[in-house]
C-alpha cells in the first residue's frame, strides 16, 4: 500500500504507475494559503483540501479524480462586507498523450465541450489544477444573506423608461441614415 502524495509540487509522470493509481492529499501551509488569497483576491481561505488519485485511463493517457474543499471569504457585491462560502467540489483531468500541434489547428480552432481534457507533458501540476479549480469554483458575485442589489437607471427625471426600441426611432436613424448618404454622393 503506498502513502499519498502530500507536497504541494508537480507529479513527475515518469513515477506514475499504470498499475496501481497514484493517491494525493494536499493541504496547503499557511504561506501557500496566503499566497493563493492573494492571487484570487480573497479576504480569507481556509480548510483548503484537494485529494484524490491519478490511474492509467489506456496505454498512454492518465486520469486525475478529485475533492475539492475550501472555505473562502470575498467582499459581498453590495455591501463590500466580508461574506463567507464553503466550497466542496468534484474534479476531474484527463491528460492525453495525443494532442494536435498547433501549427496544424491553423487559425480558427473550435473548442471541444469537454473542459476537463489537458495535454499530458512531463509532469502533472496538482499546486496549478489545485488554484485554478478553487479560482473556478469561486462564487462570481458573493452576496450577503438577504442583501439585494440596487435598481439603478439611467435616465432623465421623468422620462418614461424605454422598454423596447420605439418605431418611430428606428425610422428616424434610418432616415438619418439616408439623408447622411446623399450627402456623400
Amino acid at each position: 500500500m503506498s502513502t499519498a502524495h502530500t507536497k504541494l509540487i508537480p507529479v513527475s509522470v515518469s513515477k506514475l504507475s499504470p498499475k496501481a493509481p497514484f493517491t494525493f492529499d494536499l493541504q496547503p501551509r499557511e504561506t501557500d494559503l496566503a499566497r493563493m488569497q492573494d492571487e484570487l483576491d480573497l479576504l480569507g481561505l481556509r480548510k483548503l483540501r484537494f485529494s484524490g488519485e491519478i490511474a492509467a485511463a489506456g496505454a498512454t493517457d492518465w486520469e486525475m479524480q478529485a475533492m475539492l474543499g475550501a472555505t473562502v471569504v470575498q467582499p459581498c457585491v453590495v455591501t463590500l462586507e466580508p461574506v463567507t462560502t464553503r466550497i466542496d467540489t468534484p474534479v476531474t483531468r484527463r491528460f492525453l498523450k495525443s494532442w494536435p500541434d498547433e501549427a496544424d489547428l491553423g487559425e480558427e480552432v473550435e473548442m471541444d465541450a469537454d473542459d476537463s481534457l489537458e495535454k499530458l507533458g512531463d509532469a502533472i501540476d496538482l499546486p496549478a489544477i489545485l488554484q485554478e479549480a478553487l479560482a473556478l469554483a469561486l462564487p462570481i458575485y458573493p452576496r450577503l444573506e438577504g442583501v439585494e442589489a440596487d435598481h439603478a437607471e439611467a435616465r432623465p427625471a421623468g422620462a418614461a423608461p424605454i422598454t423596447s426600441i420605439d418605431e418611430d426611432a428606428v425610422s428616424a436613424l434610418s432616415d438619418l441614415k439616408k439623408r447622411l448618404e446623399k450627402g456623400r454622393d
